[in-house]
């Protein structure tokens, strides 16, 4: 039996008051809904679909309705918003001016000398601007429509009937009560339906009728499947796609017709599937033909066709395999690296599969402008000649961009970056981009007022050579075939930061392989991935860990260390490093008064642990796979999943080098390259994101994500960089970005991380009014370490009990919408907060003053 949520007396009476006003707003609101509804009038409330008398929930169906009630009248304890934002203007402002204000002289005199006439023109038009703005920004309210009604009878007739109750009968009822409302039902009879039986082809064109047999094996109408129209039409779209890849170049799908007969065959339906012949229409004349098929003769590629050039003369031209490449001035391109992107090949059937890849990879080369392909008919021979006409990009492309940003170590920063893209750079059609950054900024806590405003610097570069295939000693063609559009990136990059906590510098290298399997997968794999990353200034760790310091400063006054008044240096909080260092051992020698027993002796030990985890220079030598299947079809589609998955190995290849070639290891027992002990663990994550689409601009959007990085080998921990987090406007709103976590530890480290992370996210999306949309949601989800060297009894996760500690937020939004991006605004409030006490950790916070306010750009998932 599961132990309902502890709500304190005080807690309940303030959270009921709450309740208590919110029903007494929505009562006295929902009583003015019908205020411009006029006598004789009525407001529709409801719509009801009864399917056999079974109230019909699916979407498509209800969307049939013709006439709509209000937004909101439904949802939300019934609270139309936009209805009563409309209800809030005046339908006869200019009579209600004209009456106050107008009508009276005297009172017009004293508001001019008062205003100014200018002014006094201003508030008048202010008066209408804004009672026009309501009415624009609210929604009028639906009035019954006898007519629209009708319609949606008549419609859900057709609808039932392209589902197979070709003897359906709709009926609808109309309640109307003394207060201005009125619900609709609409009852449907579906009847016997009818089912598919018999399929008949009758085909015109000998080439397309010897192919019958192969293309209607996987025929969509199968017997005894209840008839639907809309797998008629799906059927029509199959096989004309099987023939126009089957070389029927002049076949469409208007061709393609159906006539079914349903009369007296006891609710069977037989059907037809008629294939005319090819209509060539003339000048003044019309021929019938029978469909061909036709064999691609040749395929020429025009390498740098534009406007400009088109009357020029071609200058240069090759071949190789089979296309012929056609240049009006010197060929710039290695033939390879231009008919490794063409699919049409000379000799085979034509095929628009063939077409529409050929289109797809010479855009993804990012080489040219709108590739156009074009196919003539040679009529001697019934053979198709391809032209594809490419006009290139400019090989050089220049890009610079600025940024002003606040953070939590810098109270203002400017950074500069500059980007060089060079197109085609060795003739096989890569891409060459060069990138530098430069950041400079003000930091929150300078030591010393002479230090120079700007004493926070970061300066950064980066080259990037994208190669539009595989580069691979090995051959994989068979593996991963070219139709997949296969690139190799190669990438370097290079930063260095000081005055930016402990200050590192940083060296990476990536080799990696990119694919699309299908329209909806993408795989990335990270053959090679190398990042050094040097701590610059260690000494500075309690500079920028200082809660870490007031603790170690607490405990030794508490133990006498230090005197009550005192701090471990004599120096400000900015340089206290030898001393807490000098107590940290002194601690952990036992040359004070603690003991292995004592908590405080634990606490002190997890702040060197941590310090030595955060300060040591990281070598992480990794192998990754991504896999990525994104069903979305637009930035439209609202009902649609997204599912990734990725796993990395690291230090594996380093640690069998080092065994093989018998490398001595450091005094903790770990392989050393070049003084660096390199990270090994593996890591995986698995994020699955769902939107489902309930219509009316209404999305229930869930996400689920876990992630764990295990060390093993020549590691203890995971690297900084490589463990995980908790909070911030993209995770769990109601805490700030990681402040949550690990476990139920009451840690209060300026960043909490972790080796293993559970999330979950679920927030339903409705529309406001204009732009303006809003949202509830509830975040639930923790960090922990497992499998690694903190022995935190809170911050560890030992077994599924341990999983009583997730963190639930929960919270409101408003987002606006600017059509390119979403700007929004979230409230988080803590729910159940595993860092109090069990018994008292549900609605402890609950409230504005607690709550955490986040701003985003975008959806958080």
């Amino acid at each position: 039996m599961h132990k309902l949520p502890y709500i304190s007396p005080s807690q309940y009476k303030h959270l009921s008051r709450h309740v208590l006003l919110c029903l007494c707003v929505l009562t006295i609101s929902s009583c003015n809904i019908v205020k411009r509804v006029k006598t004789g009038e009525h407001l529709i409330t409801h719509n009801t679909i009864l399917e056999d008398s079974v109230v019909v929930t699916n979407e498509r169906i209800n969307n049939i309705i013709a006439q709509k009630t209000n937004s909101g009248m439904r949802k939300f304890l019934g609270f139309p918003l936009k209805l009563h934002i409309y209800n809030l203007a005046r339908p006869n402002i200019d009579s209600i001016l004209e009456a106050q204000i107008l009508s009276d002289s005297t009172k017009v005199k004293r508001r001019i000398a008062l205003l100014s006439e200018k002014q006094f023109d201003k508030f008048l038009k202010s008066r209408r601007d804004f009672n026009a703005w309501l009415k624009r920004t609210g929604e009028a309210p639906v009035l019954y429509d006898e007519d629209k009604t009708i319609k949606t009878a008549k419609n859900l007739r057709k609808y039932y009937y392209t589902k197979g109750w070709f003897n359906n009968d709709v009926t609808f009822e109309v309640n109307k009560d003394s207060n201005k409302l009125a619900q609709v039902v609409y009852k449907v009879n579906k009847k016997q339906p009818y089912m598919l039986d018999s399929l008949r082809p009758v085909i015109s064109s000998p080439a397309i009728d010897s192919m019958y047999p192969k293309f209607i094996a996987r025929t969509l109408l199968k017997k005894g499947e209840q008839f639907d129209e809309q797998n008629y039409e799906s059927e029509r779209s199959r096989i004309n796609t099987y023939l126009r890849n089957a070389g029927f170049y002049y076949f469409g799908q208007d061709y393609i017709r159906f006539e079914m007969d349903t009369i007296n065959t006891n609710h069977k339906v037989h059907t037809d599937l008629i294939i005319g012949n090819r209509i060539i229409r003339g000048d003044d004349s019309t021929v019938t033909r029978p469909f061909k098929v036709y064999k691609i003769k040749e395929v020429n590629l025009y390498t740098d066709d534009n406007f400009n050039n088109r009357f020029s003369a071609i200058t240069d031209s090759t071949t190789y395999k089979d296309i012929n490449l056609y240049s009006k001035d010197e060929l710039k391109f290695r033939p390879k690296a231009l008919t490794d992107a063409v699919f049409i090949n000379k000799g085979e059937i034509y095929s628009d599969l063939a077409r529409s890849r050929t289109a797809r990879y010479l855009n993804d080369l990012q080489m040219f402008r709108y590739p156009n392909i074009d196919f003539v008919e040679n009529e001697e021979d019934s053979t198709l000649t391809a032209n594809i006409f490419l006009e290139p990009k400019k090989k050089y492309a220049l890009s610079f961009d600025s940024d002003i940003n606040q953070s939590n170590i810098q109270s203002i920063g400017f950074s500069f970056s500059s980007g060089l893209k060079i197109r085609n750079v060795f003739r096989g059609a890569e891409t060459l981009e060069i990138t530098g950054i430069a950041a400079i900024g003000a930091s929150k806590s300078r030591s010393s007022t002479s230090t120079s405003f700007f004493d926070i610097n970061e300066f950064g570069g980066n080259i990037r050579l994208t190669i539009p295939r595989l580069f691979s000693p090995f051959n994989t063609e068979k593996i991963i075939p070219k139709y997949m559009s296969p690139s190799t990136a190669i990438n370097l990059s290079a930063t260095s930061q000081q005055n930016i906590g402990l200050d590192k510098q940083s060296i990476s290298g990536i080799f990696s392989y990119n694919w699309f399997p299908s329209n909806t997968v993408t795989n990335t794999l990270e053959l090679f991935n190398i990042n050094f990353v040097k701590n610059l200034n260690t000494d500075n760790y309690f500079g920028v860990y200082s809660n870490s310091f007031a603790r170690l400063n607490a405990i030794a006054r508490g133990i006498g260390y230090i005197d009550t008044e005192g701090t471990l240096s004599d120096s400000s909080l900015s340089n206290p490093y030898a001393p807490a260092d000098t107590f940290i051992s002194e601690v952990l020698s036992e040359n004070t008064s603690l003991t292995s027993s004592d908590d405080d002796y634990v606490l002190v030990n997890n702040i060197q642990e941590r310090k030595e985890r955060l300060t040591e220079n990281n070598l992480i030598f990794s192998t990754s796979f991504d896999y990525t299947k994104d069903k979305r079809k637009n930035i439209f589609d609202n009902d649609f999943s997204v599912f990734k998955w990725r796993v990395e190995l690291a230090g594996n290849l380093m640690s069998n080098i080092s065994n093989i070639a018998g490398l001595s290891k450091n005094s903790d027992g770990n392989y050393e390259i070049f003084g660096v002990a390199f990270s090994q663990y593996i890591k995986t994550e698995i994020d699955y994101i769902k939107y489902v689409d309930l219509g009316r601009k209404n999305v229930f959007a869930f996400r689920s994500y876990a992630g764990i990085a295990i060390p093993y080998g020549n590691s203890n921990s995971i690297p900084f960089a490589e463990s995980f987090f908790a909070g911030g406007p993209n995770d769990n709103r109601a805490w700030t970005a990681y402040n949550l976590g690990p476990g139920s530890s009451k840690s209060t480290n300026e960043f909490n991380e972790a080796n293993f992370k559970l999330h979950l996210s679920a927030e339903q999306r409705f529309s406001l009014f204009g732009a303006f949309q809003g949202a509830v949601f509830v975040d639930a989800g923790n960090i922990w370490n497992v499998l690694d060297n903190v022995t935190e009894d809170a911050a560890t996760l030992s077994n599924l009990s341990s999983l009583k500690d997730i963190a639930i937020g929960s919270g409101m939004g408003i987002r606006y919408d600017f059509d390119f991006f979403v700007l929004r605004f979230d409230v988080g409030f803590k729910t159940h907060d595993p860092a109090q006490d069990v018994g008292n950790r549900w609605f402890r916070d609950y409230n504005f003053r607690n709550a955490v306010y986040n701003i985003g750009i975008n959806y958080p998932f």
